[in-house]
């Protein structure tokens, strides 16, 4: 772990002796008052630990220490004065949230032995941080990994989706998606109590009987409650409780919220939603754009219109026959993939991934499947099809 400590004082002597007595057991890094320091804070990969001095001109080390809380919260704050009045700690405290209070003149000894315990603080900090974010990411993975296995055509339409949500947050420029790209991989854990024949019925457009219809809607209540119970995955299950939300404040859940007030990727997960239905019906891709632009109110206009960019910028992509054993992650399925006595094993419109790949070589010994498999290969421009949601379509181009 790197020992960059960043000192911030107004006197250029004072940061020198720090430099001189620390050299030898930290990275010094020092700054004169603290625009200088919030431009070191900014520019270069976060200091586990930030020492200010609380009196400088312009800035003083409260507001100094307040706004490197905003730009690296993980960095521990120490505050270093010789003005050590009992309001001057509690501010330091209450707004600055520091980690330790030293007086000046601070001893050499006390200043090494308060800094390496900020770095030994900054450690677990992030360490916790990692273990939660990889906890959080297999999680997510696991969720997805049962979804292919128990229900494969949920699975199929959260992996279309998953890839056109993709693309719409990189047409609208969404910073942070991926709250977003988790939301419409899992938008469709709650289909596990969904029978497979309503689902294909409603993947596709096809009516649904009162009963159904209620069964389906419910998938989004329990993939809501899902994923809500799982630590940081609170904003994510609030997209998947507004996925079926209209612009217009319409649908459900029936409350007050319309307009911008939905959750953005709720209304991004809409479009896809709706997109990926017209798709399976049938529609071509301009046809189902077509469509959606006549049902007033129901969407976002910008990302309706995102839709259409991508629709029109798609790259060309090709088409090949493959056996289960030359597969690569990636790659997406055209057809529904089948034993050779007939039975389907996954959906077509799914990306390649590990697992995939395990269970069709499974099959593959133990019932056969049908080949060689239909796949895409993304990117790959060579004037053939586009595979957009589940249908192939000849190219416009």
């Amino acid at each position: 772990m790197s020992k960059r400590v960043l000192f911030v004082d107004d006197e250029p002597n004072v940061l020198a002796a720090f430099k001189r007595q620390l050299y030898r057991t930290f990275e010094v890094y020092t700054a004169v008052g603290g625009e200088q320091g919030l431009e070191l804070v900014t520019s270069k990969e976060p200091f586990p630990v930030v020492v200010a001095d609380m009196k400088m001109p312009g800035m003083n080390g409260i507001e100094f220490l307040s706004r490197v809380r905003e730009i690296s919260p993980d960095t521990v704050r120490i505050m270093l004065t010789g003005n050590s009045t009992l309001e001057t700690a509690i501010a330091a405290v209450n707004e600055g949230n520091i980690f330790r209070f030293l007086t000046k003149p601070c001893p050499p000894e006390q200043l090494a032995r308060t800094l390496e315990a900020g770095i030994r603080q900054y450690e677990l900090i992030t360490a916790e941080k990692e273990l939660l974010e990889k906890t959080l990411r297999q999680s997510v993975h696991v969720l997805t990994e049962v979804l292919s296995m128990v229900n494969p055509t949920a699975f199929g339409r959260a992996s279309r989706i998953g890839r056109v949500v993709k693309d719409i947050c990189h047409v609208l420029a969404v910073e942070d998606s991926w709250e977003i790209e988790v939301a419409s991989m899992l938008c469709q854990i709650g289909c596990v109590i969904v029978p497979e024949d309503t689902l294909v019925k409603a993947y596709t457009g096809a009516p649904l009987s009162s009963e159904e219809t209620e069964m389906f809607h419910n998938h989004v209540v329990v993939g809501k409650d899902l994923i809500a119970s799982i630590p940081r995955l609170e904003s994510v299950a609030e997209i998947i409780a507004y996925q079926e939300k209209l612009f217009d404040g319409t649908g459900l859940p029936q409350d007050s919220k319309c307009g911008k007030a939905i959750p953005l990727g709720a209304r991004i997960l809409k479009v896809a939603l709706d997109f990926d239905t017209l798709i399976g019906s049938g529609r071509t891709a301009p046809e189902a754009c077509l469509i959606m632009e006549t049902r007033e109110g129901w969407y976002d206009p910008e990302i309706l219109a995102a839709l259409k960019q991508i629709i029109d910028l798609r790259k060309v992509q090709e088409i090949k026959f493959l056996k289960v054993e030359d597969l690569i992650p990636g790659m997406v399925l055209a057809d529904d993939v089948k034993t050779e006595s007939g039975v389907l094993v996954i959906k077509k419109g799914q990306e390649v991934i590990p697992s995939m790949q395990m269970r069709l070589m499974n099959y593959k010994k133990t019932m056969g499947i049908r080949e060689p498999l239909k796949v895409v290969v993304p990117g790959a421009a060579t004037g053939g099809e586009i595979l957009v949601g589940a249908k192939v379509n000849k190219s416009a181009d």
